[in-house]
């Protein structure tokens, strides 16, 4: 829970700057706190002895009991003071309500500083500062100042935004919508969205989450969360400033192109989290998204009673880019055996104003029988023989034998108030409009889609595959030591080349003549650039000639491209003229290119390219590391991918190379921490086959030469290093390999039939029941935070996972937690001893400072591992030891 319990299910709260002044911070604090009975409270204020009949401390230090939870509210120059107090006095959890911080300037950030020191000093977990507080239903506790009561329920709202938030959980309260948890973030200086997603994914209480969102905060610590997650608990997002003004200093057309908006929209889809646009739809989403059967296409079949509001349900489909099942030939025919002769003989299917339940009802089940249709809508309008009661009731028996997903839609108001609670009842998403409907299925549909890609795990290449890249660092080391971060195009080439991505060859002409001796050396046509360290875009100044086909053709351009250069950039520094073979032929031009983020690190960019790049915009983002199926999603989320199948008799690009040549750029873009940009643009396709005509590389000034392996990916690629094969004492063969997200099955069957001492051996309890939220948590690791180690046994066509350690990371504290289960069959093999061993390692290769653990006394077998191992044990109350490895 990451201490977070402390905050949320308080014992004890101190309400430091509680006030009787009427309409004061402090007074709504105490009123709304009075209400619970669960926790003490206890009044903070030097000022008064008494406050609303309670006894009050004058110092935190003063309260008579351990205080869990502390809520400030006083002036912000005192809060950090107030903090450490906190800090001394042991308080585990504070929430800042003070404002004055970062949003009022210098002074303030200088205050969040020192909070911050304060925090990391005594480990307490903040939340604030300039927040509203945080509310919990089902334990009646509201520590914050708003005026509202929310119903305890099964949704967690997440908000960043005070005032909006606030206006959000108003508006829900009216309407009866339960909350399992309601907080608000302010400054984010501690405690953010990765924490609380981390808490809600393991609390019981919650089955959605919604978040109002304006900065991600550690964006490494989201992703890793959501990726843990998102498959058991939707996570809803509704995130403004979608069109904001992006990287006008980009030194390349990615960066100009790839806005912070767009890294967040390929953030969301890689670990399944659904973004909304409008509020409404906040709601509307996270009550549906938890559904058994989620749609397996975007082709939904719309049964209505009302042609109009069928067109209108067909337009906004379309619209927001779904598709109309094309309905088969067998269920037009059964369609036409019961509807009236003038029917609408297609998709929508018009029952028309006069219909009954029954015609109805046998309209919205053969559109769900045929394999055309992914999901049905039905929308009803108060007239005709059909009446909502008895159409909600058919309605609900439909949805419990269907396996696809199923949305009606109430248009009216008192006629249908019964239909429309019958069917919420029955877990069928309900709507007032067709609108609704429609948007609500398309953000299932997405979610099904992105929850996908949660499966997909692009490893590390193995050394012996892993391209020669120790020349290009001590290149890059080079040029930092000369204060140059553009690279030209032939040292761009160099590395896309080394990568095995296809490319031209440029040689650098130091006059006309060199030129033209080089052009009859490769052959004619040939391509002129102007090269110059300080010319971003060529293009931009007519830097670039193509299709030259003679000498004398040369050297009038020649003369020409210096002199426009010359005149355009008089400042640049000309270093000459390139020369390269020209493609005659080019049938599609295409960008790739990579940007930094300053939330999500590297990201990759792909779409049409060419001198309209940035014009047309048709582009798709996605987070590194690739594999095909990735790289294969960001080719489809374009316009351009559906001319690559063909287009007005051009060849058809040869699609399995292009998504080599992306997963290749991946690799670079995952190998090379220094670079900030890279732009390949055009990646020409000719003939079918793809080749960088140009590449431009910028390096990144922040990191200087000196980065992490990885501090550039939110997303850590498999780490194969850990893969090992091993041979237990009595010669079985195992392969030790970290845990992937679909070893679910195997980790099920190995802890469903452990022992009940073994299993007591590992969790400290019996375990009654192996949940599937369970199973994800376990095995969907992001390998940055957690490891853990599998011992795979392979026995003819079958596979075992017959042993498993984990090792939990807390960076805060430089330390990690240790634990290891090795099945019953195969204990007294070696095997802990080695899994133990690997998960030290995996410490060492992290520069953590200590390796802990927690093991029962009467576990006599893993003690004498860890002494063996050389942790020092020591023998703790209530059966239980601690064992302890120093690192450093």
């Amino acid at each position: 829970m990451g201490g977070l319990d402390k905050i949320f299910s308080p014992k004890t709260i101190a309400v430091i700057g509680a006030s009787e002044h009427e309409g004061s911070v402090g007074r709504a604090i105490m009123e709304n706190l009075l209400v619970q009975s669960t926790a003490s409270i206890f009044p903070v204020n030097p000022k008064r002895k008494k406050i609303m009949g309670i006894g009050s401390c004058a110092r935190i230090a003063e309260v008579p009991e351990p205080v869990d939870l502390a809520v400030i509210a006083t002036p912000a120059s005192t809060v950090p003071d107030i903090v450490g107090e906190c800090g001394e006095a042991g308080v585990r959890g504070i929430v800042i309500i003070s404002a004055g911080f970062k949003e009022v300037g210098e002074s303030g950030r200088g205050l969040e500083d020192r909070i911050r020191e304060v925090r990391k000093r005594y480990g307490m977990r903040i939340i604030g500062p300039n927040c509203l507080g945080v509310i919990r239903p089902i334990n009646s506790l509201n520590a914050s100042f708003l005026r509202v009561r929310p119903e305890a329920g099964q949704i967690a709202f997440i908000s960043q935004s005070g005032a909006l938030g606030s206006a959000i959980l108003d508006w829900a309260t009216h309407a009866h919508i339960g909350f399992s948890l309601f907080a608000s973030l302010g400054s984010m200086i501690d405690v953010d969205f990765g924490d609380l997603i981390d808490f809600l994914g393991d609390d019981p209480n919650t089955k959605s989450i919604m978040l109002y969102m304006e900065g991600v905060g550690n964006g490494k610590k989201f992703i890793s969360a959501s990726k843990g997650f998102a498959r058991n608990k939707p996570i809803i997002v509704l995130k403004p400033g979608r069109f904001a003004e992006s990287a006008k200093a980009a030194l390349s057309h990615t960066g100009s192109m790839g806005g912070e908006d767009q890294a967040y929209d390929a953030a969301f889809k890689r670990v399944g989290v659904v973004r909304v646009r409008e509020i409404a739809d906040l709601f509307n989403v996270a009550g549906v998204l938890h559904a058994k059967h989620l749609p397996r296409g975007s082709e939904i079949a719309i049964v209505t009673n009302a042609g109009g509001a069928g067109v209108i349900a067909a337009d906004t489909l379309m619209e927001l880019d779904g598709r109309l099942a094309q309905l088969t030939d067998d269920s037009i025919r059964t369609l036409d055996a019961h509807l009236p002769a003038y029917w609408s003989k297609g998709n929508p299917v018009d029952v028309l104003g006069d219909a009954d339940s029954g015609r109805y009802e046998k309209a919205v089940t053969t559109c769900l029988d045929d394999p055309g249709v992914h999901g049905v809508i039905a929308i009803y309008s108060p007239q005709g023989a059909a009446q909502p009661n008895e159409l909600a009731k058919r309605f609900t028996e439909i949805a419990d034998r269907s396996r696809k997903p199923f949305i009606a839609v109430w248009m009216g108001g008192r006629q249908v108030e019964g239909a429309r609670r019958m069917t919420l009842q029955h877990n069928i998403p309900t709507y007032e409009t067709p609108e609704e409907a429609v948007k609500t299925y398309l953000y299932m549909y997405r979610y099904g889609r992105n929850l996908q890609l949660l499966y997909e795990t692009p490893e590390q290449l193995p050394v012996d595959q892993a391209p020669p890249k120790h020349n290009l660092k001590a290149f890059i080391a080079e040029l930092y030591k000369d204060k140059r971060l553009l690279l030209t195009e032939k040292e761009s080439k160099r590395f896309l080349a080394n990568y095995g991505i296809p490319t031209i060859k440029p040689y650098l002409a130091k006059d006309a003549e060199d030129a033209l001796s080089l052009a009859n050396t490769i052959g004619y046509p040939v391509v002129l650039k102007i090269v110059s360290p300080d010319i971003s875009h060529k293009s931009d100044i007519g830097g670039v000639v193509t299709g030259i086909s003679s000498d004398r053709e040369l050297k009038n351009e020649y003369g020409r491209l210096m002199k426009r250069a010359q005149k355009k950039a008089p400042q640049a520094s000309i270093s000459g003229v390139s020369v390269q073979a020209m493609v005659e032929q080019i049938d599609y031009e295409l960008i790739l290119g990579m940007k930094k983020d300053k939330d999500f690190g590297s990201v990759i960019l792909f779409g049409m390219g060419g001198i309209g790049v940035e014009m047309f915009r048709d582009f798709s983002i996605g987070l590194p590391p690739l594999n095909q199926t990735l790289a294969r999603r960001l080719m489809e989320e374009t316009k351009v991918f559906g001319m690559l199948q063909g287009y007005r008799g051009r060849v058809r690009a040869d699609l399995q190379q292009l998504e080599q040549i992306l997963v290749s750029f991946s690799n670079l873009v995952v190998d090379f921490p220094e670079i900030a940009e890279i732009d390949i643009n055009p990646l020409a396709v000719s003939d079918g086959k793809a080749c960088a005509l140009d590449a431009r590389i910028v390096l990144d000034q922040e990191t200087g030469g000196y980065a992490g392996a990885y501090s550039h990916l939110v997303i850590a690629p498999y780490p194969t290093r850990y893969v090992v094969p091993w041979r237990l004492t009595d010669g079985t063969e195992v392969l030790l390999r970290p845990i992937r997200p679909e070893d679910e099955p195997l980790e099920h069957e190995m802890l469903s039939t452990l022992s009940e001492e073994t299993l007591r051996g590992r969790f400290f309890q019996v375990l009654k029941k192996i949940t599937h939220e369970m199973l994800i948590r376990f095995c969907n690791i992001d390998y940055d935070r957690e490891m853990a180690i599998v011992a795979e046994l392979r026995q003819g066509e079958k596979r075992r996972i017959i042993g498993i350690g984990r090792l939990i990371i807390e960076p805060d504290f430089n330390g990690s937690e240790f634990a290891v289960v090795v099945h019953d069959e195969f204990q007294g093999k070696g095997l802990g001893y080695k899994l133990v061993d690997m998960l030290i390692g995996v410490a060492q290769d992290k520069g953590l400072g200590e390796v802990t653990g927690t093991v029962l006394t009467d576990n006599m077998s893993m003690l004498r591992v860890c002494e063996t191992l050389g942790f020092t044990v020591t023998h703790q109350p209530e059966g239980v030891s601690s064992a302890r490895l120093a690192l450093k």
